[in-house]
């Protein structure tokens, strides 16, 4: 017999794999809440930081198309912004993984991030920190991965 404490423990594993499930299309969907957005733009702008070297760097992401930084692989899923008429936002549905020589690929972050609050929902790395500035319509202006 089930009782409430195993119910609910189903149920939060549920819940917890759906949050985390990379296919749900549904994640890539801002919530209805977060007003009004223009179109999914081509290109996440993106800031940088190399915590060793201090090295702070702006690069741009084609959305769908992994770009490199250190040890880390970063995919821009979707890229959206507000209009200029709403207070000002952007916001990108990101995955990024660290691959090291001789070792399997590592997820270290799967969300949304806002460039208004990046301490909301930010990558936790001992070297890197990665996080969104804007979107663009345009495709990216040549290379800027490494």
């Amino acid at each position: 017999m089930l009782d409430r404490h195993h119910l609910a423990g189903t149920g939060i594993f549920l819940a917890t794999a759906l949050i985390f499930s990379t296919s749900a299309v549904a994640q890539l969907a801002l919530p209805e809440a977060a007003g009004r957005w223009l179109p999914p733009a081509r290109t996440a702008v993106l800031q940088t930081l190399d915590k060793i070297t201090g090295r702070v760097r702006t690069m741009e992401a084609p959305i769908e198309q992994p770009v490199r930084f250190g040890t880390l692989d970063i995919v821009a899923h979707v890229c959206r912004q507000r209009p200029p008429e709403e207070p000002p936002e952007s916001a990108a549905f990101l995955e990024i993984r660290e691959s090291k020589p001789g070792e399997s690929p590592r997820m270290l972050f799967v969300g949304w991030m806002f460039a208004s609050s990046p301490a909301i929902s930010a990558l936790e790395h001992p070297v890197y920190d990665v996080w969104i500035i804007e979107c663009k319509m345009a495709a990216p202006s040549g290379s800027s991965s490494r």
